[in-house]
């Protein structure tokens, strides 16, 4: 029976969920203060990332944390404010990376990277999208044989178990593929299934418009107030009041107050992360995505130019840009690949919502009904929104899901 649905977010997660709704007959509102995918969907690297089937664990080891300690990386920094904001679900995240713990995380999290693409895919085909999509994957260059041999040694593992598909190449393989790299490099690791999309916020921008097209309505307006009348949920804005029967959350960062209001506790905190775009030197050509694994800098060949996206950066999610972290990765770029001038006019800074056990949150509020969540995706937002969307659309319909989303509901914390 169909239903009228209010979506609080329009970041891919957000859209993805209406979408799917939408396409079920169902009444959905989709409503941000911004237009869809401008927030952190629109500034992050732009890869559908297939082979990404571990999370980001909490560095454990003595080397890589002193290593961390002066805090000049460029794949992570910290301030103090942030830490003490921080300093409970950090300390949870600290202890869900040791080894036991992370390997009973890594299949619940790769059950759900399993279906990126093939839930990216419709949408896609829906949204006539296609020409914003590549299919050619990415590359993972390194600087020294030890450090790409012991990382194939985890990717042998992960192709058995979840059928990650990559080639191993070595300096001459990669200089053939990407002939304008620096030549000191040791290769690379080519990851063959991811999608890249260059530019990330236009493609949630055209499964914002396949939703309209389905019977949505996109809302551009300041949420006010959130709150349970009767058997449904008032959401008051600045253009006006929606009432709906259900109400999801995904609202990225900006969840956790939310739901701090309706009594719900999730312990959300932030990765910050900036990009800026840039042009090129002479006649130089990068034909694909480019991470620079042992540094932690991400270059891709986008729309707009050549942008650089940083590691990530602990600190409140408010808090003045921090610009040296971008500084210090573009200082190493260039030596990489020979950027040219910056073409934006200001770096972008975003902030990607994350939990202590680097899991999603996905499923129906604790003893709120009506009220489901879609947030806490890391690193992997853009990856998991049409994924997320698809599986709580069943959920909601009362179907079984295809996955098991116990180790995503918000009662495990």
């Amino acid at each position: 029976m169909a239903r009228e649905i209010v979506v609080m977010g329009a970041g891919m997660v957000g859209v993805s969920v209406a979408w799917h709704l939408a396409r079920r007959g169902h009444s959905v509102t989709l409503v941000d203060r911004r237009e869809p995918g401008r927030e952190t969907s629109f500034g992050n690297a732009g890869i559908i990332q297939r082979e990404a089937v571990q999370p980001y664990p909490f560095p454990r080891d003595l080397v890589t944390m002193l290593r961390v300690l002066p805090n000049r990386q460029v794949d992570i920094r910290y301030r103090p404010g942030g830490m003490v904001q921080a300093a409970g679900p950090l300390l949870q995240y600290w202890q869900n990376s040791a080894p036991k713990r992370y390997a009973r995380i890594v299949p619940e999290y790769a059950s759900l990277i399993c279906l990126s693409l093939e839930a990216h895919a419709p949408m896609v085909e829906a949204a006539g999208a296609d020409a914003l999509v590549r299919r050619e994957g990415w590359l993972e260059v390194y600087r020294t044989r030890e450090a790409m041999a012991a990382r194939l040694r985890d990717t042998a593992a992960n192709a058995e178990r979840f059928g990650v598909r990559y080639r191993a190449l070595d300096a001459g393989g990669l200089a053939a593929m990407e002939p304008d790299l620096a030549d000191d490099l040791a290769g690379a690791i080519h990851w063959e299934q991811p999608w890249t999309v260059a530019d990330p916020g236009a493609l949630v921008q055209a499964y914002a418009c396949s939703f309209e097209a389905e019977g949505g309505r996109v809302c551009q307006t300041e949420v006010k107030d959130v709150v349970r009348r009767g058997s449904g949920w008032r959401v008051t804005t600045s253009e006006g009041v929606l009432e709906a029967e259900q109400v999801v959350m995904a609202m990225g960062p900006w969840s956790r107050d939310w739901l701090s209001s309706l009594g719900l506790e999730i312990p959300l905190f932030v990765k910050r992360g900036y990009h800026m775009h840039y042009g090129v030197t002479g006649s130089a050509r990068l034909g694909h995505w480019v991470m620079d694994a042992e540094i932690g800098y991400l270059l891709a060949p986008m729309q707009a130019g050549i942008r650089l996206t940083t590691g990530a950066e602990l600190e409140r999610l408010e808090a003045p840009p921090h610009l040296e972290q971008l500084a210090a990765a573009e200082r190493v770029a260039k030596k990489l690949f020979p950027l040219g001038e910056r073409l934006d006019a200001e770096p972008w800074k975003g902030a990607r919502p994350c939990t202590p056990d680097m899991k999603p949150v996905i499923g129906p509020a604790p003893g709120q009904e009506g009220l489901w969540l879609a947030l806490g995706h890391g690193h992997q937002g853009f990856t998991l929104g049409p994924a997320t969307g698809r599986l709580l659309a069943q959920m909601m319909d009362g179907e079984r899901p295809e996955i098991d989303m116990a180790p995503f509901r918000a009662d495990r914390f």
